[in-house]
């Protein structure tokens, strides 16, 4: 089926634009947005969709109640510009719930049994507290799906999204495969067959057979004894993946991590040390050592470390075994120069007196 026979939902689209997305990164997430919308049932009586643009201030780029067909909501889908700046999604969140999620917005009422579901796309770290905000979302009856990209963290990811987490958290390498996501949207927000109506016993996946049906689990899980309930296989069990140094279980699949002070390589499997010493890594005043994925301080030749291992002072030149002086030694800031006492002269080498 090209129409998706979903049950009618209240959608709220959450858009990271920060400054990490880049631009092109945006246009793709735009691309995800109107082939959602594509699989939707959308419709005054079917399915709303509204769209909240964040980075560091939220804009609700339009709410529930002003389009009500696919092509009105495509155009103002792609009208969409990026905010950049910081992530502040439990601000998104907030805005969604105070400014969206409301009946004078285009909620439909609690009685009409509605539900009320937020798609958070992030490609960040909140920098913000967003686990108070979605304890409140959840009470308020909202569904709360979490969508990671690239460099997206896993635990922010499963703290905002509902339960279970398998099934409302999802994560893609980067914005060019995004839109591999809509099919697994489709399964969950659509009935497009008779397997897909819930009335078949199947966990996960029904497969219709002539006139029955046959059960199955999604990739990185699978079918118990009972042939309808799924378990996850174990995708970080030693010789299951391919990280170097980490690895993370993701919703039957896993993703790569590393060490404090490594950083994964584009294949997203090997780490390398980071260079902790490149500009505005350290806080050496002077001198920054690099040393196996750390570092510590120095300082130049004439200067000596603090105690707070950070900073430098110049050194006393002229402090004892510091100078080849005979009689006198002149401090002059990193250096110096020798002098004699009255009644002596300095000879040619400099140093020495007469």
């Amino acid at each position: 089926d090209t129409a998706c026979k979903n049950r009618p939902l209240d959608l709220v689209f959450i858009v990271d634009s920060s400054r990490s997305v880049r631009p092109e990164e945006f246009e793709k997430v735009k691309v995800f947005l109107s082939e959602m919308i594509d699989t939707l049932d959308v419709g005054e009586r079917t399915t709303r969709v509204a769209v909240v643009n964040y980075a560091s201030t939220v804009k609700v780029e339009f709410p529930l109640r002003t389009y009500f067909d696919k092509a009105s909501l495509k155009e103002a889908v792609a009208r969409i510009e990026p905010l950049s700046a910081g992530t502040m999604t439990g601000l998104a969140i907030q805005t969604a719930m105070d400014e969206v999620f409301t009946e004078e917005m285009g909620t439909r009422p609690a009685t009409f049994n509605i539900p009320k579901v937020a798609l958070v796309v992030t490609d960040g770290r909140p920098q913000d507290q967003v686990q108070e905000v979605v304890a409140s979302a959840r009470r308020a009856g909202i569904e709360i799906y979490a969508v990671g990209v690239d460099r997206a963290d896993m635990q922010s990811l499963r703290i905002m999204a509902s339960e279970p987490l398998d099934e409302h958290v999802f994560y893609v390498e980067t914005y060019g495969v995004i839109e591999k996501l809509t099919s697994k949207f489709r399964e969950t927000f659509c009935a497009v067959n008779v397997c897909a109506l819930g009335t078949h016993g199947c966990q996960h996946i029904s497969v219709s057979n002539q006139a029955t049906y046959l059960c199955d689990c999604y990739q990185g899980y699978t079918l118990n004894p009972d042939k309808r309930t799924c378990s996850a296989v174990d995708t970080c069990a030693p010789g299951r993946h391919e990280c170097d140094q980490i690895c993370v279980s993701n919703n039957g699949s896993y993703v790569c991590d590393c060490y404090e002070g490594y950083t994964l390589n584009p294949d997203k499997k090997t780490c390398s040390a980071m260079d902790m010493c490149a500009p505005g890594r350290h806080d050496c005043a002077q001198v920054c050592l690099s040393n196996d994925g750390s570092y510590r301080c120095g300082c130049y030749e004439g200067y000596t470390l603090n105690p707070d291992k950070k900073t430098c002072s110049a050194a006393d030149v002229c402090a004892p075994g510091r100078h080849d002086c005979e009689q006198v030694c002149v401090r002059d800031d990193l250096f110096y120069t020798c002098d004699c006492h009255q009644g002596y002269t300095l000879n040619p080498d400099r140093k020495t007196c007469s």
